[in-house]
């Protein structure tokens, strides 16, 4: 177990560009807009844990019950095909009148940890030292932190117009990654 300068900055570049807060500020907008109040402690912490539990048993969890890492990310797809619907349509598919906040569901899970991270994570896992991943980790929560914290002033700064224009694009990336997980993991199913 040792620190590896490069390792962390490896690891924390792929799982930034996985998690893609910065795309994912125009979905951040609109729960916000739906349920009021976005937890930016609650959402990164929240996802944080996960990111880190997922790192230590999520491949013993899945198999323990039942649940290959391929059907994992295909049910991710999924869910990520549908915010991005939501996105570019701008119609609402996600219902959770009881909610008082997103800052858990959807944002912390599958948003953030989603299963495009937490498969990048099993895959990290066999190339970096643990120690390393869960630095790169902690960084990225930091940064996820940062990002939903100053939301509302990006929002002002782009405007209801540059939000909408970038919540339609970053809806497309969004679909695009979708079928990008699925299609890599679909064929996973029937070997």
């Amino acid at each position: 177990m040792f620190f590896d300068f490069k390792e962390i900055i490896t690891v924390s570049m792929v799982l930034f560009a996985v998690i893609d807060i910065v795309g994912t500020i125009p979905i951040v907008v609109d729960l916000r807009t739906k349920v009021g109040h976005i937890e930016s402690e609650k959402a990164s912490i929240a996802a944080g844990i996960i990111m880190i539990v997922f790192l230590f048993i999520g491949e013993e969890f899945l198999n323990l019950i039942g649940i290959d890492v391929h059907s994992f990310a295909v049910a991710g797809s999924f869910v990520l095909f549908f915010l991005a619907l939501e996105m570019i349509l701008g119609i609402r598919i996600y219902k959770d009148e009881e909610a008082s906040s997103a800052s858990i569901v959807p944002l912390a899970f599958p948003l953030i940890a989603g299963a495009g991270t937490m498969t990048t994570l099993l895959s990290l896992r066999s190339q970096f030292q643990t120690v390393n991943i869960v630095i790169a980790i902690i960084l990225n929560i930091i940064l996820v932190y940062v990002v939903l914290k100053s939301s509302p002033k990006i929002e002002k700064m782009l405007g209801k117009n540059g939000l909408g224009v970038i919540r339609k694009t970053f809806g497309v990336v969004l679909l695009a990654i979708a079928v990008k997980l699925f299609a890599a993991n679909v064929k996973g199913l029937f070997v």
